[in-house]
């Protein structure tokens, strides 16, 4: 009897050490997951945004202009779900690669609204090949784009919770 009973408290302690520590596996991590698909299609964007001399993150600022052109810094910070501290340096070095002019704004000079210079209003035709690109790409390395546009749904549900 006493052996019994030791065996089924082994068992669940036993138990109890391998389910508690599930959880910490970074397998079971949906972050992770996140994490890396984040990482990886950012890095696939890498050739493409490297023939027009723009990062990634200038990219996305770029798109908000293209969409919308003069706009205030806010505007970028809230369109990206980023600080103004990470922005500011963001758009510093895309107005020396002369792709963003910044100025005052009219009602309050403290304002900063950004604006497309030539230039950047002229990468928006080489730009407008990345999309199909990157389609291009993930295609031939067996991406299902079906599988993958149906996911998008679920990330803007996810983003929206957590913001």
């Amino acid at each position: 009897m006493y052996r019994m009973r030791f065996n089924f408290i082994a068992h669940d302690i036993f138990y109890y050490i391998y389910t508690m520590h599930e959880e910490l596996k970074l397998d079971n991590q949906l972050c992770f997951r996140l994490y890396t698909a984040s990482r990886l299609v950012t890095q696939a964007y890498r050739p493409l945004l490297d023939k027009l001399s723009i990062t990634y993150p200038q990219y996305l600022v770029m798109m908000i202009l293209w969409e919308n052109d003069n706009v205030c810094i806010s505007t970028i910070t809230e369109r990206l779900m980023l600080e103004t501290n990470t922005v500011t340096p963001l758009l510093k070095r895309m107005e020396e690669l002369g792709l963003i002019k910044r100025k005052p704004g009219k009602e309050d000079a403290r304002q900063k609204i950004i604006s497309l210079t030539a230039k950047g209003k002229a990468l928006q035709n080489k730009a407008v090949e990345v999309p199909s690109c990157l389609v291009s790409e993930m295609s031939k390395k067996h991406v299902n784009l079906k599988e993958l546009g149906s996911i998008a749904p679920i990330l803007d549900n996810l983003i929206h919770a957590l913001k």
